[in-house]
This record gives structure tokens, sequence and C-alpha cells, in this order.
């Protein structure tokens, strides 16, 4: 089933682009029933607004779940993380990277952070996981950073490996976190701001013009389907 009144739903509530994924070889025991994965991305500068964006694109994907019968669990976004609580459990459970790429929404780039091909390393993730047959859409095998290195060179903490991510080499050590970290800490010191954003300014792909993705038309449902 493909439901694109779903996706049209999201489109029209905010989302930048949606997909759909099968993930099952991604899932551990507990969830492994969750099959299908409805990755959803927006491309916003992250801050409180944006985070209550995502809630409310999981929450309008939970009700259409909830409403024809299906079982889901939702993976709220990476920096919604608060210790010692049932939500920050979830984050070992499933990556939201994992979902964005089996949907065919980019790849890992050498910088760690997923890469659309249309919006670059911009986009903020939320993914509901679900045991209704979603018809996937096609998986990003590889990395398309090619020979770039700009984050790799340019990087200030010196925390970018180089390597490269596929879907045969999921979990690659592309970055020193410790040095990323460090380096934070400094930025935070001296500025208040809460993180160094070079490896998302300097990516090429974060400075094209974007194009139109196939994941944002609106398709018209005809009454029945």
């Amino acid at each position: 089933m493909s439901f694109p009144e779903l996706k049209n739903r999201l489109i029209e509530e905010g989302a930048t682009v949606v997909g759909y994924a099968r993930v099952d070889e991604a899932l551990m025991g507990e969830i492994g029933h969750l099959s299908r994965a409805v990755s959803v991305g927006v491309d916003r500068k992250l801050n409180s607004d944006t985070l209550r964006l995502l809630g409310a694109l999981q929450k309008t994907t939970e009700r259409f779940l909830r409403e024809r019968g299906y079982r889901f669990l939702s993976i709220p976004p990476d920096s919604d993380r608060i210790n010692d609580t049932f939500v920050s459990k979830l984050y070992s459970l499933f990556s939201h990277k994992v979902a964005a790429t089996c949907a065919g929404i980019g790849w890992v780039g050498k910088n760690g952070l997923l890469i659309s091909p249309v919006y670059g390393p911009r986009l903020s993730l939320v993914t509901v996981l679900t045991d209704a047959a979603l018809k996937a859409d096609g998986p990003i095998e590889r990395s398309r950073c090619g020979q770039c290195r700009l984050c790799v060179e340019l990087c200030p903490s010196g925390a970018v490996s180089g390597e490269e991510w596929s879907r045969d080499n999921p979990f690659p050590d592309l970055i020193d976190y410790a040095a990323c970290s460090a380096h934070k800490e400094s930025i935070r010191s001296l500025s208040g701001k809460p993180n160094c954003g070079f490896c998302i300014n300097i990516c090429p792909y974060g400075r094209r013009q974007p194009k139109e993705d196939p994941r944002t038309i609106v398709v018209t449902v005809e009454d029945g389907e």
C-alpha cells in the first residue's frame, strides 16, 4: 500500500520530505515486527519551533496509522534527548539515518550527517516505525560524496576521518566525537553557540539551490483509493 494521502498530509502540514522505508534488517528483536518506517524531514534551522513542528508531524503520522488499526513506535528527533526518560531509551533501538537512507531521502556523508541530494545536510528528522505494509521508496546504497573532502580537510577539530558510508558498511568510524565535542564546548564557552556547524555550512550539497524533490509533490487521491 502506498498511502499517498499520508505523504500529502505531512507535506501540507510543513514536512519538507517524506519517505517510506523497509527496515526489517536493521531492527532489534523487540521491535522486529515493525518492518516499515515513515521518515519525515524538515529543512529548517533546528530550534524549538522546528522541534514542535517535528512533534506535530509525528503525531499526524501516529493518528493516521492508529485510525487504520496499525501498530507503531515513534523515534523522536535526535536533538530531543532527555536523560533517564522512556523517550531517551528509544534512540538505542533505531537510527533516523537508517530510515532516511532506506527511504531514499539521502546518504550518510563523510561528516556523519544525513546528506540529501536536494537539501544537503540541513534536514532534521523524525521516524515512525509501523507494521503497515507500506510500499517502500527505493533506498540509497552508498555515499555520493565522491572525491569531495572539504569537511575532512577543513574541520576545525580534525574530527572527520574521511571514511565512507554504504549500506554494506553502515557504521564506519566517520567522526571522532570526543574531538568534535571538545571543540563544541570551546565554541560554547567563547560565544554561547551550542555547536560549530562548519560541516553543515561547508557541504556543497548544502550550498546548492534546492530543486524539487519528488517526495514533496502532492498527488491527487481519488475517492475510494
